[in-house]
């Protein structure tokens, strides 16, 4: 069988990660480029020319306002060196599956707090990012839980388990192109409505199944095509589930093989996580200097906010 030239494709080597982003100087110039790509930007009055301080700081020529080059960014007042950001973001972007803030304080040798908080703002880049795509053409959808077994109640409704919605965009071959991962209140009507409204272009087709939430799609802005599968294995084998099945089970396996366990408050990041590497599968060598641009005008996320509730509803 021919290998799936996708996913046996090189990526980033981390001897080429180090030759590219192996020294602060050559980090320091690759976010100036993603930030400011045709110079230097005042970001109190938009203004183009400047100079830069013996400091390390940046000077507008217009208003005389004085910035860093992470200042406003999700690198705001780091005191890590931007070599220990930029191999976090090699770690995050270039696996398969994801890292824990564990792993990551071991790789990137510091302290597990700040791994933590370092991985945290990382995928709060990856969840703004994924906030503005919207899936259309044919488009697998189904209803998901994450979170651990516990005593209780069990199915829909259980306590410690957290519903998200997994969509697969597939092409005219029926081959996946996009996912989304999606947190939401619940499955319900108008939450549903909501996350259509926000996730789904006009004109897609929503294959589904029987669950009454997805009826929000039956409007003249989508064609819905359900399939009421029961329960059981029968409705797993369904072949128009075929991708989104396939994706819940890499996305439960990646998840529960990295991490003992997650907070529902941040399952927004974890979902957005693997959502982002699967929608830019496809140059692996281009992630990094792709999510740099967008880190760049990802604005600051302090500790207080990054342990909060994720604002899915």
């Amino acid at each position: 069988m021919a290998r799936n030239p996708i996913q046996f494709q090189p990526g980033l080597s981390l001897p080429a990660f180090l030759e590219q982003y192996g020294t602060e100087a050559q980090c320091r110039a690759a976010l100036y480029r993603n930030r400011w790509p045709k110079g230097f930007v005042c970001p109190d009055c938009g203004n183009t020319t400047g100079c830069q301080l013996s400091r390390g700081l940046y000077q507008c020529h217009r208003c005389h306002h004085q910035t860093s080059l992470t200042a406003g960014t999700i690198f705001h007042a780091t005191h890590l060196p931007l070599t220990t950001w930029f191999l976090a973001i090699y770690l995050l972007t270039q696996r398969k599956s994801g890292i824990s803030a564990l792993q990551l304080s071991r790789e990137l040798g510091v302290a597990y707090n700040t791994a933590w908080k370092l991985k945290h703002k990382l995928l709060q880049v990856m969840h703004e990012r994924n906030q503005g795509e919207r899936l259309s053409g044919r488009i697998e959808i189904d209803d998901a839980y994450l979170g651990g077994e516990r005593p209780g109640k069990r199915g829909r409704g259980a306590e410690h388990k957290f519903p998200f919605v997994a969509a697969v965009q597939t092409d005219e071959d029926g081959h996946p192109q996009r996912v989304q991962l999606r947190r939401v209140n619940g499955f319900t009507l108008s939450e549903m409505r909501r996350y259509a409204q926000q996730a789904i272009a006009p004109g897609s087709q929503v294959i589904s199944d029987g669950l009454g939430c997805f009826r929000a799609f039956e409007t003249t802005s989508y064609v819905h095509v359900r399939h009421i599968t029961g329960g059981g294995r029968a409705s797993v084998a369904n072949p128009e589930f075929n991708w989104v099945n396939t994706l819940l089970g890499n996305v439960k396996n990646a998840i529960t093989g990295t991490y003992h366990a997650i907070r529902g408050q941040h399952a927004p990041r974890y979902l957005a996580e693997f959502e982002y590497r699967f929608n830019r599968r496809y140059d692996l060598k281009a992630m990094i200097p792709r999510f740099l641009t967008v880190a760049a005008r990802t604005p600051p996320m302090p500790y207080r906010f990054l342990k909060m509730a994720e604002p899915y509803a």
